[in-house]
């Protein structure tokens, strides 16, 4: 049962009881739902990509006091960005999500919010983005300037592209290439290769939450990984699992330091995927919903080790 039956104004897609509907108070709720604050899973996936850079870089370079704070800046402006993320995805989206019944209980299809509302939301939270970015020195000042490009293009991706999954990626993940800069103010090469891998993962868990939308999607034509793979998405997202445990094995490798403990980490990490795989079905949109959410304790199992690593 979803928690519309709870809250008449309620988004029809977060998970019953989330914080926002039963603690936030009432004129907050609207914008809160707008910046997907009632469904954390995103900031989770925004967010730890960051701490993974964290720890390649202590890994690389030896630990720092700094660090904590990169930590905490990063988990801040995780949550504001993708905030403003998920306001600017609402904005360009607003007509297509109006159409598809998972999605038109948002607050701007539903009229909860006004467009000239949202936008300025969106530049409130930008803003204070930025003074957040401003913290983490000159390299990373431009890792998050550039990033602005790709959050911009994601929106439009599933318009004109069967792999909109792709510049979810590349833009979810920069942030393990940020703090990474933020530790050491350069990117090195580990710092690169781990962003390719979150890449690969974003399409490994995107087209998986992707396949609750798949029939609505082929109504309104928008496209996605979900659709172009098809019932083959389980053994095409086992490709993209095997490169992505891949591809952060060689991050790993190039940093340098206990690499024992790193590549425990990365075991778990692989083993969480496995298991999603045994699970996955495309045709049962709640399964694919509770995989989606899951891997936020996948990479929270590389994340922890990665740390373990880069301290020891």
């Amino acid at each position: 049962m979803q928690n519309q039956t709870e809250r008449p104004d309620a988004v029809f897609d977060a998970p019953r009881g989330n914080w926002v509907d039963r603690h936030a108070p009432a004129a907050w709720r609207p914008w809160l739902r707008l910046s997907r604050a009632d469904r954390p899973i995103g900031t989770w996936l925004l967010l730890l990509p960051c701490w993974w850079g964290i720890g390649l870089a202590m890994m690389a370079h030896g630990p720092r006091l700094f660090d904590l704070w990169i930590a905490l800046a990063c988990a801040i402006g995780a949550f504001v960005m993708r905030g403003a993320g998920c306001t600017w995805n609402d904005i360009t989206d607003r007509k297509i999500d109006a159409q598809v019944a998972r999605t038109r209980s948002r607050p701007l299809p539903s009229g909860q919010i006004s467009l000239r509302g949202a936008y300025l939301w969106l530049i409130a939270q930008g803003l204070l983005g930025l003074v957040i970015l401003l913290t983490l020195g000159t390299t990373a000042i431009w890792m998050g300037v550039l990033s602005l490009a790709l959050v911009a293009i994601y929106p439009f991706a599933k318009r004109f592209t069967w792999w909109p999954q792709i510049f979810l990626g590349l833009a979810f993940n920069w942030g393990v290439m940020l703090a990474y800069a933020a530790h050491a103010d350069r990117v090195d090469m580990a710092a690169f290769i781990a962003w390719l891998g979150g890449i690969s993962w974003t399409i490994f868990y995107d087209t998986i939450y992707a396949h609750q939308d798949a029939e609505d999607d082929a109504l309104i034509g928008v496209k996605s990984t979900a659709r172009l793979f098809g019932d083959n998405s389980p053994r095409i997202l086992t490709g993209f699992a095997v490169l992505t445990v891949v591809l952060l094995a060689v991050a790993i490798s190039l940093s340098g330091r206990n690499l024992l403990i790193a590549f425990a980490g990365l075991a778990g990490f692989a083993a969480h995927l496995m298991w999603q795989l045994r699970l996955f079905k495309p045709d049962q949109g709640d399964t694919c919903l509770r995989l989606f959410r899951s891997n936020r304790d996948a990479g929270l199992i590389l994340g922890l080790f990665l740390a373990i690593a880069g301290l020891a």
